[in-house]
């Protein structure tokens, strides 16, 4: 006993500081370092993937409605009747809608009183297939318009990783350092020193605060496309104005923009000719599918050629300046098997073509990005390191 307690005492003095020390250290790295990171992480993937959440809440409604037009049951009580059973899935917008439905209203009308349920075009699609008469006949397209949220969430990674690597607000803070404490100094020791300032240094100097104005400016576009991303619909039509549509007009100069617009149009307008729909109605209908302000202009102007008597292959060349579509449209009124199958290589081109195009684009911007950023650093390292060589030379020479 006399022998063991002092062994005891002897290993609990050698090996108690150190592993408190080590415990200290790992509460001190989990809360200051792990569970950080573990939250910006964890944000980071909820909110790139708001699209794809709101991809799946439109891809499950419209298979609730598609079950119901199987079982041939009405689809305004069927919908009522799943809000009733009070399941959360589906989210409180879904129940809000239920809500009008039972009221009396139609299933546009409910979908144009609770606007943020599913995207615009897919509203409009449903609200064109009630015009035809029968929801299933717009069901497959409205479908394959939620795969672009798949293409929005892959170009997002890009600038998800440029804002967080090149154009970090923590480059900016090092940067407003420099020019506030670094530079003044180093001008002042090369001032006393009689040493000549080197032409980079002083370039830097002089115009850092540019280039950081210039860093601020490209941080707050991306974040300001951020926050386009995130938001969706209901934050893009914070900037869209009756008179001047910025949004909309951004969006049709947008070249993968544009083209499924496009492609929406022109899947909405094959379907109503095929059902024998009057061509102003069905090109108006159609125009309300592209959820754009823009475009319903143009369509417009193509509905007043319409009704001068001009004929549909010549007057949907306002739509298209290329005159693509209207080569496609003059081949498909000759074709057998309706105009919806006639033009469906087309749609599936213009799908594929903006995801290149927009895939592309994200790639070009992120990497002139990185260079540029890549340029911008290696200036200012050779501005510093510039004038402290200088600084250590002089001092040497002292």
């Amino acid at each position: 006993m006399s022998l063991t307690m002092p062994v005891q005492f002897a290993t609990s003095g050698l090996l108690g500081p150190p592993l408190a020390d080590l415990v200290v250290s790992l509460l001190v790295y989990v809360v200051l370092v792990a569970v950080p990171i573990g939250l910006v992480a964890w944000l980071a993937s909820y909110l790139l993937s708001l699209p794809l959440r709101r991809q799946e809440r439109a891809r499950f409604f419209l298979d609730l409605l598609e079950t119901a037009l199987q079982q041939g049951q009405p689809v305004e009580p069927t919908l009522a009747d799943i809000a009733n059973s009070r399941d959360r899935s589906m989210g409180v917008r879904f129940h809000l809608m239920a809500a009008y439905l039972e009221r009396g209203l139609r299933l546009g009308q409910a979908l144009q009183k609770v606007p943020r349920l599913l995207p615009p075009q897919v509203s409009a699609m449903l609200r064109t297939g009630e015009h035809l008469g029968d929801l299933r006949k717009v069901l497959p397209t409205c479908r394959h318009l939620l795969q672009d949220a798949q293409s929005s969430v892959r170009g997002a990674a890009n600038y998800l990783v440029v804002v967080a690597l090149v154009l970090s607000p923590l480059a900016i803070f090092i940067f407003n350092v420099l020019a506030i404490y670094v530079f003044p100094r180093f001008s002042e020791m090369t001032m006393d020193m009689g040493e000549a300032r080197s032409p980079v240094f002083e370039f830097v100097r002089t115009h850092i605060g540019w280039l950081m104005s210039a860093q601020a400016g490209l941080l707050g576009l991306l974040l300001l496309a951020a926050l386009l991303y995130v938001g969706g619909p209901r934050v893009a039509g914070w900037f869209r104005f009756a008179s001047v549509p910025v949004v909309d007009w951004v969006a049709w100069r947008v070249p993968w923009k544009r083209k499924r617009m496009q492609r929406n149009f022109s899947a909405m307008l094959a379907l109503l000719l095929d059902a024998e729909v009057p061509e102003p109605e069905a090109v108006k209908l159609a125009a309300a599918c592209a959820a754009n302000e823009i475009f319903r202009r143009r369509a417009a102007r193509v509905t007043e050629a319409l009704q001068r008597g001009l004929k549909l292959t010549e007057a949907v060349q306002v739509l298209d300046d290329r005159g693509e579509f209207r080569w496609r449209l003059t081949n498909a009124t000759h074709a057998r098997g309706g105009f919806f199958r006639a033009l469906a290589g087309w749609h599936e081109a213009l799908d594929a073509k903006a995801f290149q195009e927009e895939q592309a684009a994200a790639h070009v911007v992120t990497s002139a990005l990185v260079v540029a950023n890549g340029l911008l650093v290696a200036l200012v390292a050779v501005a510093v390191f510039g004038a402290l060589a200088s600084i250590i030379q002089e001092g040497v020479l002292w």
